[in-house]
């Protein structure tokens, strides 16, 4: 989808900036933490207020990272690794 695919090109991976982990646009913001802050409940307008240099797409592209992650790997969950 083209849509997907222009938001992924924000998506960064630099040696350089966080380690290489997985970046947006080369700042040092990585998709781990944006995707932590949404778990803890924060939305898309509350992380814009906060990080005032990231867009609206840099979020949705954190998104689409981890929804083609998911896509591409397989997750094994045994019943030692379900929390309640």
């Amino acid at each position: 989808m083209i849509i997907q695919n222009n938001l992924l090109e924000r998506i960064t991976v630099n040696p350089a900036i966080c380690h290489g982990k997985p970046a947006i646009r080369n700042k040092r913001y990585t998709v781990e933490s944006i995707l932590e802050y949404m778990a803890g409940g924060d939305s898309t307008e509350d992380l814009l207020k906060e990080f005032t240099d990231l867009e609206k797409d840099d979020i949705l592209a954190c998104l689409t990272f981890a929804m083609a992650m998911l896509k591409e790997k397989t997750v094994n969950i045994t019943d030692n690794e379900v929390y309640a």
